[in-house]
């Protein structure tokens, strides 16, 4: 056998071992996502659930720092399970209806104190953006998700399920027939898109 013909058959050989060595990885890569998934949510629960936290920041009425470092930030940023309060740093809305008063009260009741997170252990704990989805109990004993919906500053979240959306689902009704915090004065064109696009009755139940 000639040297130029041993040489072209090495470097086939080796091309084909990179080959396969890449469709190789490319699968084992595939079927590791998922788990890749379920890992993650398994640290969050372990890292987040049951545990107590001190709330460092208030970005608005729905979404709150505490003080654990969450991957490169200094904090992890937590985006209260199943309510949506009007928005105050959006871009795309502006300030929304009733949106400073919700971070307000946001603050008066959870900035600086240790809070207790809950998260759902039967769904998602992350949302769209990476923030931690959870329930935040108080110092108090109360649920911080839910006595904003319960006081009109928040309404009930429609658009996920989650383990208690039948329950805000009912503190929302009650707000809006007691006409508390916001439902005294909001009219259609102030209630978040997603609300606008529910019918016939925008607010009704």
């Amino acid at each position: 056998m000639s040297r130029r013909l041993r040489t072209g058959i090495i470097v086939l050989s080796l091309l084909a071992a990179a080959l396969f060595s890449c469709l190789d990885h490319s699968t084992i890569s595939r079927k590791r996502q998922p788990k890749s998934e379920e890992h993650a949510k398994a640290y969050d629960l372990q890292k987040y659930h049951d545990g107590t936290f001190t709330v460092v920041n208030v970005v608005d009425g729905d979404t709150i720092d505490i003080d654990i470092a969450d991957g490169d930030d200094n904090h992890t940023r937590i985006r209260l399970w199943g309510i949506d309060t009007p928005e105050t740093r959006n871009p795309k809305t502006g300030v929304m209806y009733f949106g400073p008063e919700a971070g307000d009260f946001t603050s008066k009741l959870a900035l600086g104190k240790p809070v207790h997170l809950y998260l759902d252990v039967e769904n998602r704990t992350r949302g769209k953006y990476g923030r931690l989805l959870a329930y935040v109990k108080l110092p108090d004993g109360r649920f911080l998700n839910e006595v904003l919906v319960a006081e009109g500053f928040a309404y009930a979240d429609l658009r996920f399920r989650h383990s208690f959306y039948n329950k805000y689902k009912q503190l929302e009704a009650s707000a809006r027939s007691r006409k508390k915090g916001l439902w005294e004065k909001v009219t259609p064109e102030q209630l978040p898109k997603w609300r606008q696009r529910k019918k016939p009755n925008l607010l009704g139940n």
